[in-house]
């Protein structure tokens, strides 16, 4: 059975003046998936989310929402939270509030509600009655939250939503997105916290220099990148590991030992090598490659 696309991006490419910020980008976003959109400062990101919305239109190519070209109605089907944020700094949050739920079409007798339970949700309630120049930054990173939902968007975007949070707030964030996609809701998340990428996305796209280098589904794209460190943890003396041939280098953390393997060292020979040193291993484990490891890699390799 064919997946449902919320977005299809055909051979979009967008220039302006001499310079291509996005050249000949295709990809498709699951209807109900949590995609991440990811890339190096300059890549294309924010120009590829503008085309999504409209601000601007692509040079070349077809953006489709929902299977259809993007209107003007359909925008109210749409929640975006811009990296370049946009309050009132002299309104009360509230009030704020209330006239971006109101621009987004929020029947009147809903609107408070609305506010009130999200308020709770994000635990701002007691500023909701402040003005914005008096909430920080990670204050003011919630609001923007609450103004991108308030409407019940099928199809939300957010271009670097975790900036200004502490971890704390950081958390609840990551499970409001979680609970936004158990309920149906299509996520594209735009961001350098490669962390929270793992902890969220289904699906990712890297672009870098202006064209997708790297596409498909999270899970199959880790499993796809063979990796050469080794997290060991063990009892006993460890000469085996003294200059050998087999070891580039290691780091220690508190709970194991990371080693990382010479190029075309085999994994195998350096565990016979633990057990016939007599140690008592306790784990002995190949390391999945993180996301930011594999983004570093293929950006690397892109320049």
């Amino acid at each position: 059975m064919s997946t449902t696309q919320a977005i299809e991006i055909k051979a979009v490419t967008k220039s302006f003046g001499d310079f291509t910020a996005v050249n000949n980008l295709s990809l498709d976003v699951a209807q109900g998936s949590v995609f991440g959109l990811l890339g190096p400062n300059g890549a294309g990101k924010t120009t590829t989310i503008r085309m999504i919305v409209s601000i601007t239109f692509p040079d070349s190519g077809e953006v489709k929402i929902f299977g259809q070209q993007l209107t003007s109605k359909m925008q109210e089907r749409i929640g975006y939270l811009p990296e370049e944020r946009g309050l009132y700094k002299k309104m009360k949050v509230v009030e704020q509030l209330r006239f971006l739920g109101g621009l987004k079409s929020v029947p009147k007798q809903e609107l408070d509600k609305r506010i009130n339970n999200w308020a709770e949700r994000l635990q701002i309630s007691s500023w909701l009655d402040k003005k914005t120049e008096e909430l920080s930054k990670g204050m003011q990173q919630k609001i923007q939250f609450i103004a991108t939902v308030l409407h019940k968007p099928e199809l939300i975007i957010l271009d670097e939503p975790f900036s200004g949070l502490d971890p704390i707030n950081a958390n609840i964030l990551i499970e409001v997105i979680h609970e936004l996609k158990a309920n149906g809701t299509t996520i594209i998340l735009s961001t350098h916290v490669m962390e929270q990428v793992e902890k969220l996305c289904d699906d990712i796209c890297l672009i870098n220099k202006s064209q997708k280098i790297l596409a498909g589904n999270l899970k199959a794209i880790k499993k796809g990148f063979s990796s050469n460190k080794i997290a060991l943890s063990y009892e006993g003396e460890s000469n085996f590991l003294n200059n050998n041939s087999l070891v580039k280098k290691t780091a220690q953390y508190a709970s194991h030992l990371e080693i990382e393997l010479a190029d075309g060292a085999n994994s195998q020979e350096l565990l016979k090598q633990a057990i016939n040193s007599g140690v008592h291993i306790n784990r002995f484990e190949l390391m999945e490659p993180s996301l930011n490891e594999i983004f570093i890699r293929k950006v690397g390799q892109n320049e």
